[in-house]
């Protein structure tokens, strides 16, 4: 069994740019097959380590060591790249900007909590019904549905559909498909080579790519998401505080309260709540 990465339950450390992610003896990941075993045991974790995000991250776990200020690009670094489009790509775990829009991976176990805690276990055409809501701003939704008319698009090919081309455009395509994300509405998908410089990401709709996951989150509710992501969190950060919970997650003090009483009161480890989700 793959060891996880504690993160340290200090408010003080968790605001540090430097958390201390290091774990004595700490076996490293070297291939795909490890990371999916490392997401699957963390439920969620950053590519790389975030400032203010107090999680662990798969680049810690291949490196076995922590960012630091003259941290530069290397082979640890190469690799956990190739995986955040391999992964999603597999349909082996979910990759987004996700925490504070930074990279972050989900295991497939906890992807219907967080689409049930985001409300976002959507179907085809809710593009329209989010707009109305006001959920999503105009750019958001031309690219959602240029998604569902197109299918998986890398960057550029999405740019054009949705004639976002030019440089002004490109500054909107960023925003709204960075706010696709934070909905979990949509996934990495893998890498294209559209040019001679970097790969470009492509891009999926998280229904489509995940449809069972989706199909469950469809089952849970809000605070029974709450509840469950809590849960696994609790399984490795035990003393972690309400006012953590919240800044981690983006939820009211008062809704971490009661997810934490609620994870602790069940007495049920995360994996029999997706069952008991699943059942229903």
């Amino acid at each position: 069994m793959i060891a996880f990465l504690p993160v340290s339950n200090s408010y003080s450390k968790m605001k540090s740019a430097k958390p201390d992610y290091e774990t004595p003896g700490q076996r490293r990941v070297l291939s795909l097959a490890a990371a999916v075993k490392y997401i699957d045991a963390c439920g969620f974790c950053m590519l790389f380590a975030t400032k203010n995000v107090a999680l662990p991250s798969l680049y810690h776990a291949v490196a076995c060591r922590k960012p630091h200020e003259d941290w530069v690009w290397d082979k640890y670094s190469s690799m956990v790249w190739r995986w955040k489009d391999e992964l999603p790509r597999r349909r082996l775990a979910y990759y987004g900007k996700y925490f504070r829009g930074r990279g972050t991976l989900i295991s497939l176990e906890q992807l219907p909590n967080f689409l049930a805690m985001r409300e976002t276990a959507v179907l085809p055409g809710d593009f329209a019904r989010f707009y109305r809501a006001g959920r999503i701003r105009d750019d958001a939704r031309i690219i959602w549905q240029a998604l569902e008319d197109y299918g998986p698009l890398a960057t550029l090919e999405l740019r054009n559909a949705c004639r976002m081309d030019t440089k002004a455009g490109n500054k909107r395509f960023k925003r709204a498909i960075l706010d696709l994300q934070c909905l979990l509405v949509a996934v990495h998908f893998g890498a294209e080579q559209e040019t001679k410089s970097w790969a470009s990401g492509r891009y999926e709709l998280t229904y489509r790519a995940f449809p069972n996951q989706n199909e469950m989150a469809r089952k849970i509710s809000v605070a029974e998401a709450q509840r469950n992501i809590t849960g696994k969190l609790l399984e490795h950060q035990p003393g972690v505080q309400p006012l953590q919970i919240a800044r981690i997650f983006g939820w009211l003090k008062a809704e971490a309260v009661v997810a934490g009483r609620a994870a602790r009161q069940s007495g049920l480890t995360p994996a029999a709540l997706i069952a008991l989700a699943r059942s229903k």
